[in-house]
């Protein structure tokens, strides 16, 4: 059963087609006609990454992958490699686990209905909604924090944008306006547009915002206090130590994270990591990764404090020497790790983050 619209909801919706078709920010991925993977691999980047990180890349990953058969046929660490910086890296496995099952149940074609891109990996509702309706034109709706944002302050909601029962309604309004719109998907990237050039976290453009007229926040002074402030969820401590092993020819022995959780898959020093604050000891950790005797640790470490969204992490890193450097990495092998010694070239080359390379000392990089 389609949903209600109010009698504004039309007039709502042909105001942000409107102002979008002459607002709309030029953007690589807005290809005329729409590129259905270009499109689908925008989105799986654009997820919880802003656009202004992400638009000055996408040139590398399109050079990369021009199709979802290109990437299902390179490794993962390559779009590893080509995502470092970008945050939350389990997305990028996600990319590349998309593309493999397009190349392998439809045969390298984005799929065009909801029901088959929500079977993708990495595809949930509001990706899949954005690719039905701005790429094959279908009335589906999207809500993502700038949508939920808009919508509250339009309707005057006062509630954060992370509330359940908020995010539902949002999603019936959404809903409700794609189906008044005359193009839905031209709409819900309006209203993502509004959202991001104008209704803004903080001093929200009303003046140039194509819904000030009908906006309660605005006509009610409520648009800075709308939505909320979002509970903010307590970090995690985490304490790491870390050995940076180099052989006598500079080379650093390096291994991939575990391929879930933290920093999944991207490259670092042997570490044992433990909640809290007091990483561990340094004859525990050598012990833990199985080498005892097998590498000389320095009488000095050098503290790194890496914080991310979630967790505050508190490393202490330790010089190394190998005793018997070609009994090391058998010794990781054991243990269930690929590790390898990589010299600069190969560095350049592995999938690290930015706080991968704070473990490793300048002389390296």
């Amino acid at each position: 059963m389609p949903p209600t619209s109010t009698p504004s909801d039309r007039a709502v919706a042909d105001a942000v087609e409107r102002w979008f078709a002459s607002s709309a920010r030029a953007l690589p991925w807005r290809t005329t006609p729409r590129d259905p993977w270009l499109s689908l691999m925008s989105e799986l980047l654009l997820q919880q990454t802003q656009v202004a990180r992400v638009a000055p890349r996408f040139a590398q990953f399109v050079a990369a992958f021009p199709t979802p058969a290109a990437m299902a046929a390179a490794p993962v660490d390559r779009v590893l490699e080509l995502w470092a910086g970008l945050g939350y890296y389990r997305r990028a496995r996600l990319l590349h686990a998309c593309a493999t099952s397009i190349v392998e149940r439809h045969a390298g074609r984005v799929p065009d209905t909801l029901d088959e891109l929500l079977a993708l990996p990495g595809v949930g509702r509001y990706t899949g909604g954005a690719v039905a309706s701005i790429v094959f034109g279908q009335r589906e709706p999207i809500v993502d924090g700038n949508i939920t944002r808009v919508l509250l302050r339009l309707h005057g909601v006062r509630t954060h944008a992370a509330d359940a029962e908020g995010i539902a309604w949002a999603w019936d309004r959404a809903a409700a306006l794609a189906n008044a719109a005359r193009d839905a998907g031209r709409f819900n990237e309006g209203l993502m547009e509004a959202g991001a050039t104008r209704c803004t976290p903080k001093s929200p453009g009303c003046d140039g915002c194509p819904l000030r007229r009908w906006c309660v926040a605005h006509r009610d002074g409520l648009a800075d206090a709308i939505p909320l402030p979002k509970p903010r969820p307590a970090r995690r401590d985490v304490a790491m130590t870390a050995l940076l092993v180099r052989d006598r020819r500079g080379r650093v022995l390096l291994e991939p994270r575990p391929d879930r959780g933290l920093w999944a898959g991207l490259w670092q020093p042997p570490a044992v990591e433990r909640s809290g604050r007091r990483p561990p000891a340094v004859a525990a950790t050598l012990r833990a990764l199985g080498l005892e005797g097998l590498v000389d640790v320095s009488t000095r470490s050098r503290a790194v404090d890496i914080e991310t969204s979630h967790r505050a992490v508190r490393a202490a890193v330790w010089e190394a020497r190998p005793v018997h450097a070609g009994r090391v990495r058998a010794a990781r092998r054991r243990h269930g790790v690929t590790a390898q010694w990589a010299d600069e070239r190969t560095l350049a080359t592995l999938p690290m983050g930015n706080a991968q390379r704070r473990l490793l000392d300048r002389d390296i990089l």
